[in-house]
């Protein structure tokens, strides 16, 4: 029997999305899913919207011109079903992260410092032993992240933000910025399901899948840890960074040797790290 097309129109959230909602027979019965990756602008052909009966998208505003998702709504069929999903994005555990381009996870405090000239190792020491929670208000960045959670979250009918500020202290909900980790994942694979009339799998069949995004684990400044009273990131804890394991203090040479030799493929760089 052939399936209907479900078109998900999605960032890297996507495909651990799908592989979620395909644990439920009654979805994976049904509908065979195509992704179309967002932030890399892929097009969607004009020819797919006529066999699509499920669209699910991440909410895009009219700066994102044809890829917007109130454009894209408009090319359903009639008798086509659409979900807005969630977008996942947190900052807490990272209050510095820098939106600049041209380095991998960027950091506002560690190219503040880079920036000051000195040679890499006092670099170095100034990152470790700087007071980053006198130089910036960290409970209002969190503040901050949470509001702008809220906002992005009101475009879709399936509730998360309340799960990252009841558990963030407690249980790490994100690798990355937007790297959410089996909880928040299998929490929005079923509020879909739950969406579309069909019974969610149990959470063993879910937990079974694992972390969605195993390859890197952002490590947290520990006096971030410590200010926010989290229940991890102190000092010794190690982070898997694509193949190894890395405290963040190394992390921190590893960023600040790579910005002062000008890299820009920051991953590659850490990627060629733990080779022998």
């Amino acid at each position: 029997m052939n399936k209907e097309l479900c078109i998900v129109h999605a960032n890297c959230q996507g495909a651990p999305l799908i592989e979620r909602l395909e644990t439920c027979p009654e979805f994976a019965d049904r509908y065979e899913c195509r992704l179309f990756t967002n932030y890399v602008r892929e097009p969607l052909p004009d020819d797919i919207w006529k066999n699509c009966t499920l669209f699910l998208y991440q909410f895009l505003g009219p700066n994102w011109d044809e890829l917007a998702s109130e454009t894209l709504l408009t090319k359903l069929s009639d008798n086509a079903r659409s979900l807005c999903i969630p977008n996942m994005f947190f900052t807490g555990y990272w209050p510095t992260w820098s939106n600049k381009t041209g380095f991998d996870y960027r950091c506002e405090h560690l190219d503040t410092l880079v920036a000051l000239g000195l040679p890499a190792e006092e670099t170095v020491i100034l990152a470790l032993h700087a007071n980053i929670a006198a130089k910036y208000d960290l409970p209002a960045r969190l503040a901050q992240t949470f509001v702008q959670e809220e906002s992005r979250e009101a475009h879709t009918p399936i509730t998360y933000s309340h799960i990252i500020r009841e558990s963030y202290k407690d249980t790490r909900l994100f690798n990355t910025i937007n790297h959410p980790g089996p909880m928040l994942m299998n929490h929005v694979a079923k509020g879909v399901l739950k969406e579309l009339g069909f019974t969610p799998p149990n959470d063993t069949i879910l937990n079974s899948l694992g972390d969605p995004f195993p390859e890197c684990e952002l490590p947290i400044n520990p006096k971030v840890a410590a200010t926010l009273g989290l229940s991890f990131g102190g000092p010794e804890q190690k982070y898997e960074i694509y193949g190894g394991k890395m405290a963040f203090a190394r992390w921190v040479t590893h960023y600040i040797s790579a910005r002062k030799a000008n890299v820009t493929d920051f991953i590659g760089y850490l990627q060629g790290v733990h080779k022998p």
